[in-house]
């Protein structure tokens, strides 16, 4: 009986993000191991600590599977599916991001962290790579 080699393709926060990817590739053909997504499911909080969750692909299919996930945009899309520039310099390095910067975010955010729970609000901008402007 042979044994089987995995490497890691990508690893993610949440197990919604890994199972998008992993739908990706298992339509190519190609056969993805999930981990730690039960983990997460149950304690989302300790995602960052744990390293998110993880995707496996055999040996022989990983340098394929790079090849079909550097097809997708890690960046933000319009509707019409082009890239978003930053309204500052104008880069199309931009990515939706959340954050604690107002006083409804921070009362949401700590509430969660003492019942353990996921937060119930957050506050979405988007960031350009290239400059740091939140918009």
């Amino acid at each position: 009986m042979s044994e089987s080699t995995f490497l890691k393709i990508g690893q993610y926060q949440y197990s919604s993000e890994a199972f998008i990817y992993k739908g990706k590739l298992e339509a190519d053909g190609i056969e993805v191991f999930v981990r730690d997504n039960f983990t997460i499911d149950s304690d989302p909080m300790v995602s960052n600590a744990i390293g998110g969750v993880k995707l496996f692909v055999l040996e022989e299919d990983y340098r394929r599977a790079i090849e079909i996930l550097s097809e997708i945009s890690t960046f933000s899309l319009d509707d019409n599916g082009k890239l978003l520039k930053c309204t500052n310099c104008g880069a199309d390095k931009v990515q939706l991001i959340t954050t604690v910067k107002d006083l409804k975010s921070l009362f949401s955010f700590l509430f969660s962290m003492i019942m353990v729970v996921i937060p119930f609000y957050n506050l979405y901008k988007y960031k350009c790579e290239e400059c740091g402007y939140e918009f």
